[in-house]
């Protein structure tokens, strides 16, 4: 049964075109749309919104903004608590946060905030001048490594408390998993450049091709000037499955695939000089967001079939449901409860089968997780050419094995006080993939957000004690 009041529906570019570019598939919404959409706020007395955001939007505030055609206060207001408005309005799961807790959504569809932060922000990129902000740096000196969302998040907050903040990139753009890891038909890397310049713009010195761990270390940063240092480098090191057959001509990482595709723009070969070899079936291991954006990918570089292969089911399945249902709407064909045991190449090496497993769910463990168990005789082959294994990613351990008297866990991500963020070292702070694992940009910025008040206190009173 329809609802009443619906959300309004953003446009999108029609499937048939889609599958053949890497534009942005999602349009954003026109002003009409943006009105009806902020008009569909109730102005909540106690709104429960906000308690859903990592960043601590002003949600209703920005709304109400919109409501009164006040788009460039809207996207400033944003920016009092958001430094990357334009890449949450895309990437952010608002379904899992804010939206969750809109009280319009008991009853029907929750209002569409991150549709709305999209219009915002975008409207400030099209039609008003980026300016540097008139900020004292008066405070103290931080080194950030890496310029993914934490980095970004919590340098772009000590610059607005005054603090001098250097980033240290070691790729040669910033942007971290903002520009390599997600596609441009879904978060275009223009809008990320742009975001990464309004960060520069509160004073943020960005330094690129700059690799902590081998250019200097954490200790260095420390004895060097720096009061204090974040890491917020990511988690860059991909998972395998462990199975025969897995170094098979053919088989990627997602994160080669990924980078390949979308920081070095394989899809514009020979314009740019980056091949990458897709076949006419491509299988993709894993049903994470990464998984779906990968076989998304592979369909637009010529792929004939596209599997996802994923060991249990649709209800477990990691993805945001829209793009799970974006890659479905572009003929993905879903693979579920199945297990691959094996990959099968030919006498050159190159990939040509995986033997797989079908599975069953286990009754609820006492996580309340059920786990996918083989079903006996149930083994057959896909034929694909081309692998992409998507089932998650590990911290690179370059600046553990540098860094003594950092913990970190079995699994390579940095111990921190939850509440702080502070490692085991003093003026040593991390947040983001490097200390949860890989998990969402709106959970590294929360981290990203935490971190910096706690270096600003922390600054704050060393200087106390020197004075």
């Amino acid at each position: 049964m329809a609802h009443r009041n619906p959300q309004m529906e953003m446009p999108k570019q029609a499937v048939e075109q889609r599958v053949h570019n890497f534009d942005e598939v999602a349009l954003g919404y026109i002003e009409e749309l943006a009105l009806m959409e902020a008009g569909r706020c109730l102005n909540c007395p106690k709104p429960q919104c906000k308690k859903g955001c990592p960043v601590e939007v002003p949600i209703p505030e920005f709304i109400q903004l919109i409501k009164e055609n006040k788009f460039a206060e809207a996207a400033k207001k944003l920016k009092e608590k958001n430094a990357l408005p334009a890449v949450c309005g895309r990437v952010c799961p608002q379904e899992e946060q804010c939206q969750k807790f809109c009280v319009l959504g008991v009853r029907g569809d929750p209002v569409g905030i991150g549709r709305l932060e999209r219009y915002a922000s975008d409207w400030e990129r099209l039609n008003t001048r980026l300016e540097p902000q008139a900020i004292t740096q008066n405070g103290g000196k931080v080194a950030v490594v890496g310029s993914g969302p934490a980095g970004l998040t919590v340098a772009a907050d000590l610059a607005k408390m005054g603090h001098r903040v250097t980033i240290f990139e070691s790729l040669h753009t910033a942007g971290g998993v903002l520009m390599y890891g997600i596609p441009q038909f879904r978060l275009p890397k223009e809008i990320v450049q742009t975001e990464v310049e309004y960060v520069k713009s509160l004073g943020v010195e960005v330094r690129l091709d700059s690799t902590v761990g081998l250019l200097s270390t954490i200790q260095e940063l420390m004895t060097g000037g720096y009061d204090a240092v974040f890491i917020g480098s990511g988690a860059g090191l991909p998972n395998f499955l462990h199975v025969p057959g897995e170094n098979l001509k053919g088989i990627y990482s997602a994160n080669e695939f990924l980078i390949r595709t979308n920081l070095m723009k394989a899809y514009k070969f020979p314009e740019y000089d980056t091949p990458i070899r897709v076949g006419k079936r491509v299988g993709v291991v894993g049903a994470g967001n990464v998984a779906m954006d990968s076989a998304r990918c592979a369909l637009r570089l010529g792929a004939e079939r596209v599997y996802i292969i994923y060991r249990r089911s649709r209800d477990e399945m990691p993805a945001r449901a829209e793009e799970a249902e974006n890659a479905e709407e572009e003929g993905i064909e879903f693979n579920l409860l199945t297990n691959p045991i094996r990959f099968i190449g030919n006498d050159r090496g190159f990939l040509e089968k995986v033997e797989c497993v079908k599975q069953r769910l286990s009754e609820p463990d006492q996580s309340g997780r059920r786990r996918p168990e083989p079903i006996e005789g149930s083994n057959f082959t896909i034929d694909i050419d081309t692998a992409v294994i998507a089932i998650g990613q590990s911290p690179n351990p370059i600046i553990q094995q540098t860094t003594e008297g950092l913990q970190t866990t079995r699994h390579g991500t940095i111990v921190v006080n939850e509440e702080t963020m502070q490692t085991a070292l003093p003026g040593v702070y991390a947040g983001g993939d490097v200390v949860s694992g890989a998990a969402t940009v709106i959970s590294a910025m929360g981290a990203g957000k935490k971190a910096a008040k706690a270096i600003h206190a922390y600054i704050i009173a060393k200087a106390a004690k020197t004075d």
